[in-house]
């Protein structure tokens, strides 16, 4: 049998909308973990008075479970529809999405949006449509959670009246509603989730699972100029150095001539190694560990990227880019200096002119603001950015994994944003 084809899926959505449950849920059915597993978390969250939380114990407990070497083994991470096999991306927590989503270590192909039915759209709705879509997850589908808990109980008109909000969002960001599956379901319950439920006699779309099996594999950027981020750099006696990354776009072959940028170093692939097992090539989302003839431990670092020779990595003097305020304590002004991430890079980067504010609604620059050059919570604008240090960036136009990053200050993600433009160095 043909290995099915892999995707990456995200649960995305404001916090106690039910992200955890419908996960919990989908592994449950998938036949992923067994009920036995689930009847005992039940009853351990009966006892810590935390009842119909047992789905989303499955998640926070694998952690546990994992370091103690209990049942649940980290397989929960997979499960298979007839389809594919997905992997569920758990990021629980709003920040540990933005930074996972941004330091591309698992790039989601694709996004649930859980929104719970009685509450409807709230703050982190708004800002994980925004982000997904900042961050190029272009395929999402919205799970409108909890519809056992309307009033009346599976509301059409409720589910009706979350839908167009929902919608309304999806719009101002760029997103086509009318290709974006909307689907009733309860987690909890388990209606609409894997299988058609009864108690919504009046929905004739489909289930979650259909809607899973019904998105499209994105493209491998294969064709694209090799961009690997170097996320380590080992010695290895025998060898030499081997840096260790993953491919972002771009194939790697023995014998092909690299570059790392900024380091600038550079030389022949003499051996590429994944999954300890010596390989002849290597494509995008493979994650290996290479020798290069000539390169030595000191002369490159983690945040360089490798690139063929003939098309080095851009180090960028100044770079414009649309970045949106995730959260900010105060404001943003120029001159501002807070970390960048970028891949694997860490630089402290100026935002040394704020060109313009955007309106997220239409897309365009707004007009009427008396304090352009003030940017707050919840603000979009396109910035020029001048690096402290050397540091590879791309459009991401060209290289989409290398044109995202976060900026991250006073140990939280402040904001995100996408490179536009590159004056390079």
């Amino acid at each position: 049998m043909a290995e099915k084809e892999h995707m990456n899926l995200v649960f995305i959505g404001h916090v106690d909308h039910g992200k955890s449950t419908l996960v919990g849920r989908m592994l449950l059915d998938s036949g992923t973990i067994e009920q036995h597993i689930i009847d005992q978390l039940r009853k351990e969250a009966d006892e810590k008075g935390k009842a119909t939380f047992e789905f989303a114990y499955v998640m926070d407990r694998l952690k546990e479970e994992r370091e103690r070497g209990l049942t649940i083994d980290v397989a929960h991470k997979r499960f298979d529809t007839d389809k594919y096999y997905f992997t569920i991306i758990d990021a629980p927590g709003h920040r540990d999405f933005v930074k996972n989503m941004i330091t591309g270590t698992s790039q989601a192909d694709a996004a649930v949006l859980v929104v719970a039915a009685p509450e409807g759209v709230m703050a982190q709705t708004k800002e994980h449509i925004f982000l997904a879509r900042t961050l190029g997850v272009n395929q999402i589908i919205i799970a409108v959670n909890k519809m056992d808990a309307t009033k009346p109980e599976y509301s059409e008109q409720r589910y009706n009246e979350v839908k167009n909000d929902v919608g309304t969002l999806l719009k101002t960001v760029g997103y086509k509603v009318d290709e974006v599956p909307f689907i009733p379901v309860s987690a909890y319950v388990g209606d609409n989730a894997y299988e058609k439920s009864p108690n919504l006699p009046w929905w004739k779309g489909p289930t979650l699972l259909e809607a899973l099996n019904a998105l499209t594999i994105p493209e491998k950027p294969s064709k694209l100029p090799l961009r690997l981020p170097v996320q380590d750099v080992y010695n290895i006696t025998g060898i030499g150095a081997v840096p260790v990354g993953r491919i972002e776009t771009g194939m790697m072959n023995i014998g092909d001539k690299v570059t790392f940028m900024p380091s600038d170093a550079g030389g022949e692939v003499k051996s590429i190694e994944m999954h300890h097992e010596e390989v002849p090539k290597a494509q995008p989302g493979d994650n290996v560990g290479f020798n290069v003839r000539g390169i030595g431990k000191k002369d490159i670092r983690r945040g360089d990227v490798a690139g063929p020779a003939s098309n080095p990595p851009t180090v960028a003097r100044t770079f414009t880019a649309q970045i949106a305020v995730i959260q900010h304590p105060s404001v943003m002004t120029e001159g501002y200096t807070p970390v960048f991430h970028c891949h694997t890079a860490q630089v402290a980067c100026t935002i040394e002119e704020i060109e313009q504010k955007i309106d997220p609604k239409t897309g365009q620059a707004k007009t009427d603001d008396p304090n352009p050059k003030l940017l707050k919570t919840g603000d979009i604008a396109i910035v020029k950015i001048r690096p402290t240090q050397p540091m590879v960036i791309e459009k991401a136009s060209d290289i989409p994994p290398l044109g995202r990053f976060a900026i991250r200050d006073m140990g939280m993600t402040v904001a995100a944003g996408v490179v536009k433009d590159i004056e390079p160095r």
